[in-house]
């Protein structure tokens, strides 16, 4: 049984005099950082190291049963599963598939600036309304393939969309989860949560001035992998898989060059295994022999051509068994998620084939080459799995937690587009009864849920696996950290030395230290996560400077709502990092001056629409 001391009471302060700090703060503290050590290092999966930060602080005496549990009864993780529903049932009946048909221009001859144009405004706009992980879960693979049918590179509009989308999600409260966790939070302090349209005075006039940004300037910092003047070989993303020469085959005996694995189009030899020695570069006259193991690396079309030249089979065919014989099976792209259970183990250890039913035929990673066999090689957010499966993989897996995007290599699978309006009329019924009061927002998302069940939109189980279970363990464990950072006068003793810090700047100074240590804690934890640590210490802030708390969450809710720094500081930039190529470094780019601009114009519009 845990230990339990005193409890520290916390008083309001509004002096710059050190005070004591007690040991649950120290305590707090210490789990604050080795939360961020595990998240920033991807040891563990997110679900698990901020379930595990909650627990730690049950056992360790700093909350009791109910604080530590209290964020699974509170409203935004309710709220946020009917929304998820909400957006599996669009995604399964197409009911967003008009947004993309309008905004994409099939002419090749438009400008770039105007392309985006087209898309990014109503996507931004749409993000309001629809949660933007599912919705960008939706229109990437479109607007990919509309890229390469066109002669585009997706490189260039993947990256704006989930921008375009991060920048709507603060239009209205339901545009991110972050949102619902800050309106949450606040009504367990006794406050009013966030109107359905309140923080629409800051945050229509930060995503209208974020996509006219990116507009003019993702054309000149994004990077151009793949001009649409080139051929499918250069801008095609490189995929890396394994070939086995087969005994007696046409290959067997004859050199690399004489094989015809020289001057392969899109594709070429990397490396090849023999009796457990690697051979990287394979020279043209180098002899093969059956069993000898080839790597290659490619675009997607020439990968899969491999597949057909005689004398060489896939590593994997012997799994192939697993799929059947019949027509149906089917080339998949499936991206992996940031908190899957892919992340950090290898295809052999998870055992993919008869977990998932199917079997990888190759790898995607941005920036980089897969070096050493596939099944051995450590999978990470962002991977892209190419996966021979049955025509219901799609299916089953769509909607789970290991992957971010899952579509079919030609096309993805016919939509219920009969229960399309039911699902518009959904969303049009949570819009008014939440904006008016008639039901609260938790009410609304739930009723809209269980209605779209009751008219057949979606069936149960289809519902179940749109609800992503880890964001919610996330966003409720995050609730457990805030009321721990809260409760044992953390909250306090920081807001004491940012006042002492900052407040001679003003409030402006005030409300840019708060913002930045959020957008700071965004990129190392999550959004959800940053939103929890930082809103106490918000709220602290204000009471002890006399300033208006609302004024200070909402500075927390852009701050945690808005990260373009990085690919795995928002899901959707984890989503479109691997399908768009990019590297790392392609996000700091581009989302620096996006970053900057957000800051100066919460800086200016929360204490005009929040005065202090």
């Amino acid at each position: 049984m845990a230990l339990r001391r005193p409890r520290c009471t916390t008083t309001t302060r509004h002096d710059t005099t050190p005070a004591d700090v007690s040991a649950d703060a120290w305590i707090t503290l210490g789990v604050v950082v080795a939360t961020i050590a595990l998240l920033a290092t991807e040891r563990l999966p997110a679900a698990m190291t901020m379930f595990g930060s909650a627990l730690s602080l049950l056992l360790l005496g700093v909350l009791d049963e109910e604080q530590a549990f209290s964020g699974f009864s509170n409203p935004a993780p309710i709220t946020i599963a009917g929304l998820y529903v909400l957006a599996g049932a669009a995604e399964i009946t197409g009911a967003l598939g008009s947004l993309t048909d309008r905004s994409l221009d099939e002419r090749p001859g438009r400008s770039e600036r105007a392309s985006l144009a087209r898309l990014l405004y109503p996507v931004a706009l749409s993000s309001g309304l629809i949660a933007n992980t599912p919705l960008i879960g939706i229109l990437a693979p479109r607007v990919s393939s509309w890229a390469r049918r066109t002669g585009r590179s997706p490189s260039r509009y993947l990256m704006p969309l989930s921008f375009a989308a991060v920048l709507g999600g603060v239009i209205t409260v339901i545009g991110t989860s972050t949102n619902l966790v800050v309106s949450g939070l606040l009504a367990d302090r006794g406050m009013e949560p966030l109107g359905f349209f309140e923080i629409t005075k800051v945050g229509l006039p930060i995503a209208l001035a974020g996509v006219t940004l990116l507009v003019l300037i993702a054309p000149r910092l994004l990077p151009d992998r793949a001009p649409a003047q080139q051929s499918l070989e250069a801008t095609a993303r490189e995929f890396t898989l394994e070939m086995r020469v087969m005994q007696g085959g046409a290959v067997d005996g004859k050199s690399v060059d004489a094989a015809g694995l020289r001057h392969l189009e899109g594709v070429f030899l990397v490396a090849l295994e023999r009796a457990g020695d690697t051979i990287a570069p394979v020279a043209p006259d180098r002899v093969l022999i059956a069993g000898d193991r080839l790597t290659f690396a490619g675009n997607i079309d020439q990968v899969l051509d491999l597949q057909r030249l005689s004398g060489l089979e896939s590593q994997e065919h012997r799994h192939f068994d697993v799929l059947g014989t019949g027509p149906g099976r089917q080339v998949y792209e499936a991206v992996i998620a940031e908190r899957s259970g892919l992340v950090g183990s290898t295809l052999r250890d998870v055992d993919f084939r008869n977990h998932f039913g199917a079997a990888v035929l190759a790898v995607h990673r941005a920036g980089e080459r897969v070096s050493g066999k596939l099944g051995s090689v450590r999978m990470r957010a962002g991977d892209v799995l190419l996966v021979l499966a049955d025509a219901d993989f799609g299916e089953r897996w769509r909607d789970g937690h290991d992957f971010l995007v899952l579509s079919a290599t030609d096309g993805a699978a016919p939509h219920r587009r009969d229960r399309a309006r039911l699902v518009e009329a959904a969303t049009l019924f949570l819009i008014i009864t939440s904006a008016t009061g008639v039901l609260s927002l938790t009410e609304a998302a739930l009723v809209t849920a269980v209605g779209l069940l009751g008219f057949g939109v979606l069936t149960p189980t289809e519902a179940g696996r749109s609800i992503d279970t880890n964001v919610l363990v996330i966003m409720a464990s995050s609730i457990a950290l805030g009321t721990a950072v809260e409760t044992s006068g953390l909250a306090s003793e920081v807001a004491r030395i940012v006042l002492a810090t900052f407040d001679g700047y003003g409030t402006v100074g005030v409300l840019a230290a708060i913002l930045l240590a959020t957008i700071v804690a965004t990129e190392l934890l999550s959004n959800n996560a940053a939103a929890a640590l930082m809103l106490p210490i918000a709220l602290s802030t204000a009471a002890q400077a006399s300033y208006e708390p609302r004024a200070l969450a909402i500075v927390v809710l852009i701050g945690a709502s808005c990260s373009f720094l990085t690919p795995i500081g928002y899901q959707t930039n984890t989503m479109v990092y691997g399908m768009g190529g990019y590297r790392f470094t392609d996000f700091t780019k581009a989302g620096a001056p996006l970053t900057l601009l957000v800051a100066v114009l919460t800086l200016l519009l929360v204490p005009v629409a929040f005065p202090l």
